[in-house]
């Protein structure tokens, strides 16, 4: 159980982490901040440099029994935040406005209770994953060769939600997080003088028809199976000058699928797209991928467990507003793990995530650590 005097230290700590953030792939010194904490606790084992900058706690009964592992993340957003609290960010153009903040302090709360009330058996990780916000993380994490050690029965994380009530958590069996691909599409051509642009190749034309032909692939819609979207997040054409009719041009375009599966359809269709435009334009094409996500799908027994656990708890939960178009890489433990995801509410009206005004809600850490407490309890006593 948590203390009073405990809360006061987890409510400090979740605020120094606020203050220093870290994007994803630089969580340096969010690392060493969590060790530091992680060591008073005597776990089992602390591996770190897990899959980049990650951590993992193992707290080890020492009884044959399940491995069961809870994860929060590491990385800040590269946004800058707007906030009279005393705890804001110190690093401009960074910002915890995700909630990872939280997250891990709900797992280092976690962390003191089994500390106090060691399991009766199996083991309970503590994953602090990095770099959740490109999507390249929970790969990195599962690929790194000491992730073998680990080796996970169960996974559950807990993501904070608005427009949730305070404390409420939906979740379900089935799709919780779309898939999701950045495409990078890059054209290439000539340059000329800005009074005889015949003499160039231009992407402009082939950009023009791209756009909404890429938009059509994926319209969007219920999120069914059959779902997918494609949205066009960024064009540039050119250099900003009124004298030189363009050779250059990039297009971002997001794609969405409700499952892994049906992502190599959409890319495949957007890849095409784009080199038959290039082909009838004369220009030549290139492609790269960023932000790669696996659809995050919860196993239905994991969840039967999380559901059961905050009913013994009392904490309010059901399916609201699931699933969700927006990407989570936490689908990645659940290749090879029963895994599944909890979506807590911090206010109605609180603001959304990725806002620079977003700040995670310090009341929301003891009910964290609870549910989390309450399934390891569940499974390993």
């Amino acid at each position: 159980m948590l203390t009073n005097f405990d809360l006061v230290e987890l409510t400090e700590l979740r605020r120094s982490l606020h203050r220093r953030p870290e994007i994803s792939g630089e969580e340096v010194e969010t690392a060493k901040f969590i060790v530091a904490e992680l060591q008073k606790l005597n776990p089992s084992k602390i591996i770190s440099g897990l899959g980049g900058h990650g951590v993992a706690a193992i707290f080890d009964s020492g009884v044959v029994g399940p491995t069961v592992l809870f994860r929060a993340e590491l990385d800040a957003l590269p946004i800058h935040e707007i906030s009279d609290a005393a705890w804001r960010s110190e690093i401009d153009g960074k910002g915890h406005l995700c909630g990872h903040d939280g997250h891990m302090t709900m797992l280092l709360a976690l962390g003191r209770v089994i500390s106090r009330s060691p399991l009766k058996r199996g083991r309970v990780v503590l994953m602090f994953q990095p770099a959740e916000e490109d999507g390249s993380g929970a790969r990195a994490v599962v690929s790194d060769p000491r992730f073998a050690e680990i080796s996970p029965d169960w996974a559950f994380a807990i993501h904070n939600e608005p427009g949730r009530p305070l404390g409420y958590v939906s979740t379900r069996s089935g799709l919780i997080n779309c898939a999701s691909q950045g495409l990078k599409i890059s054209l290439s051509g000539k340059t000329a003088h800005a009074a005889e642009p015949e003499a160039g190749i231009s992407p402009a034309m082939a950009v023009s028809e791209l756009i909404p032909a890429l938009t059509a692939l994926g319209p969007g819609g219920d999120l069914d199976d059959a779902f997918r979207l494609v949205t066009v997040t960024h064009v540039n054409i050119g250099e900003a000058t009124f004298g030189i009719a363009p050779s250059e041009a990039t297009i971002f375009a997001t794609l969405r699928t409700a499952y892994d599966d049906a992502m190599a359809g959409v890319v495949a269709e957007a890849r095409s797209l784009a080199i038959n435009a290039a082909d009838a334009h004369g220009l030549k094409v290139a492609f790269e991928v960023f932000d790669e996500f696996a659809a995050s799908i919860n196993d239905a027994e994991a969840t039967d467990i999380a559901i059961s656990a905050m009913n013994a708890i009392g904490v309010a939960n059901g399916a609201d507003g699931l699933p969700m178009r927006a990407s989570e890489d936490f689908g990645v433990f659940g290749w090879n793990a029963k895994a599944a995801m909890l979506c807590r509410g911090p206010g109605e009206d609180y603001p959304a995530l990725h806002n620079p005004d977003y700040d995670f809600p310090d009341d929301l850490i003891p009910i964290g650590a609870a549910i989390f407490e309450r399934i390891a309890r569940d499974l390993l006593g």
